[in-house]
C-alpha cells in the first residue's frame, strides 16, 4: 500500500535534506507518580494561533484496541484502502478487488464516526482491473490530491492508475489515469509509493508480486506523468519472495530511504530495503529483519508473522512503529524500533476489531490525542477501525492555551505529551515526547502519627537512593535537621510536615506526614459560693467534648468523688457540706508512633465556699410523699454547731412543732394526728461553725 510516513508530503524540492521537527517544548523526561510536571513552551511556539496540549496522548508504545464496523459500506472483496485529512474533514478510500470499484469514505471530522460512502464504481472503466493497493499523495506546491493505484492477478491485466481529485479530497467528480502495463514489465504489482526526491524528480516504487521484484517509476519533473519503469529484479538475492506490500519512509538525521515489504512466500517474512539518500539509487540492498538469523540489525519474531499481508510506517515521538497484517491469522503485529536499521520488537496483538483475513491497513492517522488506522477484511466485507486511545491518568487531560498549567500522573507508565500549534492551517506544527513515570522508590517513613499536645515527635523519610532531603520549614519543627532524614517537630495542633526527596534520575518524590495533636482541654468552672446546704453543677464550657468527626472518646474524672451526683460526667451536681476543692481530669488515649498506649490528659479545679450565715430550708414538702427529701420539713445546713431552736406555727398563732435538734425534722403531724395543708410560719435561731448567730424567719408550704 502507501504507507510513507504521515508527513512525507512535506518532503518537497530541496527541504527533503533539511527537513528538522521544530521543537516546541521541553519536559523533563523522568518523573514519579504524583510529581508536578512543568512544560516550558520553545520560543518556536510563540504567536500561534491556537495551541492544543495533550498530557496522556496515545503513544504507539501502548497496545491498540479494534472495533469492526460491519459490512455496510459496499465492500467487494475490498484489497486496498487508505485515509487522509483534507481541510476538517478526514477521508477514507477502499478498492474493491473483486468488482473493480473505487469507494471513498466520509467520516466528517472526527474517525470515531461512521463514514458514509461514496461508490465511483470503475470511473468510466479508466480503473485498473482487479485493484490490489493504493498511495495518497498531496503535492503541497500545487496542493493537488493524487490517489496512485496498482492492480490485477497476471501480467496481462497488471496495470497502474492515478486518480486526480484537484484541490479537494470531497471532490464529486475525480478524473483518473490508467498508465497500463509498459514493457510488460509489471506482474501483480502492489504496494505503491509516490514521493518527490531532492534532485526535483518524482518517483514513485511497486512490488511484483508474482515475480518477487521491485520496479521502480520514474515520473521525471511532474507526478501526473506517465511513468518510466526500472526493474531492480529481487534485492540481494532473495529477499522479496511474493511481496504483498511495500511501507517507505525518508530518515531524515541520516539522509537515506529505507523500505519495508512483506512477503508472504516461503519464509513469510518482513525485509528492510536500503537505498540510501536517493529515490533513483543505482543499487539497493536488504536484508531479512525476521528470519532468525544473526544478520545485524535484525532480530528473531518469525513465529509472529504467518502470511503478512500488508504493512505500515509512522513516527511517533522520535521512534519508528510497523503494523503488519496477517491474512491467514488475522493479527495484527507491531514491530517497534528506535533506529530504522534496527534492532526490531514485534509484538503480537492478535485478532483485534474482529479482523478476517485481513488484506489491506491504512496510514496511521492522529486526532489530537488518539491515533487511528483502519483494516480491510475481504472475508466478511468489514471495515476495522483501530484505535491507539488517550489515557486518563493525568490530573489535566488537556490544555488550549500557551502556557499549560502543572499537572501530575498518578500511575506508573510510559506517558505521551502532544503539542499541536496552528492546528489546521498551512503553518501546522506538531511535536511530542515521551515521559516516563516511575514508582515511588523504596521510602521508609513514618506513617501519619499522633501525640499529646505539648509533645514532640520525631520524624524520619529514609531511601538510599535518595539525592537529597528537604524538610519544608513550616510550623514548630527543629530547623537544624531540614536537610537530614529525620527532625523533631512539636506542634501545638494537627500539622502536616512537607518533606522532599530528590534522585538522580529525575524523580522528585514530594509528600507529607501529618501529625494529630490530641488537643484536649479540662474546665472545672470558676470557683463559686454557696449557702450552706445549697448544690451547685460544676464544669465550666471550654472541656473538649466528644468528636465524632475526629473519633475520639473522651473520659472525665472528677476527684475527689464525695458531695457529687456523678464523677464522670462534665457536669456533675455538688453538694459539699463545707468548702471543698475538685480536680476535672479529661483523659484520650492514642496509639502512638510505637504502637503503644498513650494517655494525654488535661486538668483543672474548682473550690467551692460554703457559707454558714444564714439558714437554709425548703420552702414546701408533702409529708405523704415517697421521696425522702421532700417529704420532711428541716434544717438542711451542714455546719450549724448549735440549733436554739426552730419553731412552727400554723396560721392561728399554734406550736405545732419545735427542736433544737438541727438533724430533727417535722413530719408535719400535729397532736400526732395529720397536720392541714396550708402555709406555716418558722423561727429558728442558732449558730454556725464559724461563731456567726443567725436568726431567721420564714413561711413553709405543706402539701397534701
Amino acid at each position: 500500500m502507501k504507507k510513507l510516513l504521515l508527513l512525507l508530503m512535506l518532503l518537497v524540492l530541496s527541504q527533503v535534506s533539511n527537513l528538522r521537527a521544530q521543537v516546541l517544548f521541553s519536559a523533563p523526561d523522568t518523573v514519579c507518580i504524583n510529581q508536578p510536571v512543568t512544560i516550558v513552551p520553545d520560543s518556536n511556539a510563540y504567536k500561534a494561533s491556537s495551541y492544543y496540549w495533550g498530557f496522556c496522548s496515545g503513544y504507539l508504545m501502548d497496545a491498540p484496541t479494534g472495533t469492526n464496523l460491519g459490512n455496510k459500506f459496499n465492500f467487494r472483496i475490498p484489497a486496498g484502502i487508505d485515509i487522509a485529512y483534507d481541510q476538517g474533514n478526514y477521508f477514507g478510500f477502499v478498492l474493491n478487488s473483486k468488482t473493480s470499484e473505487f469507494l471513498r469514505l466520509n467520516f466528517g471530522n472526527s474517525l470515531t464516526n461512521t463514514p458514509s460512502v461514496t461508490n465511483f464504481g470503475n470511473l468510466d472503466n479508466g480503473l485498473v482491473k482487479n485493484p490490489t493497493s493504493m498511495y495518497i499523495l498531496k503535492d503541497t506546491v500545487s496542493h493537488f490530491w493524487y490517489i496512485y493505484v496498482t492492480g490485477g492477478f497476471t501480467q496481462a491485466t497488471s496495470a497502474i492508475g492515478r486518480i486526480d481529485f484537484g484541490r479537494n479530497l470531497n471532490n464529486p467528480h475525480p478524473n483518473v489515469a490508467n498508465f497500463g502495463n509498459y514493457d510488460g514489465i509489471l506482474n501483480g504489482p502492489k504496494g505503491i509509493f509516490v514521493a518527490q526526491d531532492s534532485d526535483y524528480n518524482w518517483y514513485g516504487y511497486v512490488v511484483n508480486h508474482n515475480t518477487s521484484e521491485l520496479i521502480r517509476l520514474d515520473f521525471t519533473f511532474n507526478e501526473s506523468n506517465t511513468p518510466q519503469l526500472y526493474n531492480y529484479g529481487n534485492i540481494s538475492g532473495s529477499v522479496l519472495g511474493a511481496p504483498t506490500d511495500l511501507a517507505a519512509v525518508y530518515d531524515n538525521p541520516n539522509h537515506a530511504w529505507h523500505f519495508f515489504i512483506t512477503n508472504e512466500g516461503v519464509s513469510s517474512s518482513v525485509a528492510r530495503l536500503d537505498l540510501g539518500p536517493s529515490l533513483a539509487p543505482s543499487n539497493i540492498s536488504g536484508v531479512t529483519i525476521n528470519d532468525g538469523t544473526p544478520t545485524p540489525g535484525s532480530s528473531t519474531f518469525q513465529y509472529r508473522i504467518d502470511q503478512p499481508s500488508s504493512i505500515t510506517i509512522t513516527k511517533d515521538c522520535g521512534n519508528y512503529y510497523l503494523y503488519v497484517t496477517d491474512s491467514t491469522t488475522s493479527q495484527l503485529i507491531g514491530i517497534q524500533m528506535t533506529s530504522l536499521v534496527g534492532p526490531y520488537n514485534a509484538v503480537d496483538y492478535n485478532n483485534i476489531g474482529f479482523m478476517n483475513f485481513p488484506s489491506s491497513i491504512s496510514t496511521v492517522l492522529r486526532d489530537h490525542d488518539n491515533l487511528y488506522c483502519f483494516v480491510a477484511n475481504p472475508a466478511d466485507s468489514t471495515l476495522t477501525r483501530i484505535n491507539i486511545q488517550q489515557c486518563f491518568n493525568s490530573s489535566i487531560p488537556s490544555y488550549t492555551q500557551l502556557v499549560p498549567p502543572v499537572y501530575k500522573y498518578n500511575a506508573p507508565g510510559v506517558y505521551n505529551i502532544y503539542c499541536v500549534i496552528n492546528d489546521g492551517k498551512p503553518n501546522m506544527e506538531t511535536y511530542c515526547k515521551p515521559i516516563t513515570v516511575l514508582p515511588y522508590p523504596p521510602i521508609y517513613m513514618n506513617n501519619d502519627t499522633m501525640i499529646c499536645q505539648g509533645d514532640t515527635a520525631k520524624l524520619y523519610a529514609i531511601s538510599t537512593l535518595a539525592d537529597s532531603i528537604r524538610w519544608q520549614a513550616v510550623y514548630n519543627i527543629d530547623t537544624t535537621y531540614l536537610r537530614r532524614d529525620s527532625v523533631r517537630v512539636y506542634p501545638n495542633h494537627t500539622s502536616s510536615y512537607p518533606v522532599v526527596l530528590y534522585y538522580p534520575f529525575g524523580c522528585i518524590v514530594d509528600t507529607s506526614i501529618k501529625v494529630y495533636v490530641s488537643k484536649i482541654k479540662a474546665d472545672a468552672g470558676p470557683d463559686r459560693w454557696l449557702n450552706d446546704g445549697a448544690s451547685t453543677i460544676l464544669g465550666g464550657p471550654f472541656t473538649t467534648l466528644f468528636d465524632s468527626s475526629y473519633g475520639a472518646d473522651y473520659t472525665y474524672n472528677w476527684q475527689p468523688f464525695q458531695y457529687l451526683n456523678d464523677s464522670s460526667v462534665t457536669n456533675p451536681t455538688a453538694n459539699p457540706p463545707f468548702d471543698f476543692t475538685y480536680v476535672l481530669t479529661v483523659s484520650d488515649v492514642i496509639m502512638a508512633k510505637n504502637g503503644k498506649p498513650v494517655t494525654c490528659e488535661s486538668k483543672d479545679t474548682v473550690t467551692v465556699h460554703i457559707n454558714c450565715d444564714n439558714i437554709y430550708l425548703p420552702n414546701a414538702f408533702a409529708p405523704n410523699g415517697t421521696n425522702p427529701l421532700t417529704n420532711k420539713f428541716g434544717i438542711l445546713n451542714k455546719q450549724i454547731v448549735q440549733l436554739n431552736s426552730l419553731t412552727i406555727y400554723n396560721r392561728w398563732g399554734a406550736e405545732v412543732f419545735q427542736t433544737t435538734d438541727p438533724a430533727k425534722s417535722w413530719d408535719g403531724t400535729y397532736n400526732s394526728q395529720p397536720a392541714e395543708a396550708g402555709v406555716y410560719v418558722w423561727v429558728a435561731d442558732g449558730y454556725c461553725i464559724n461563731g456567726k448567730r443567725f436568726t431567721r424567719s420564714g413561711n413553709v408550704t405543706l402539701l397534701r
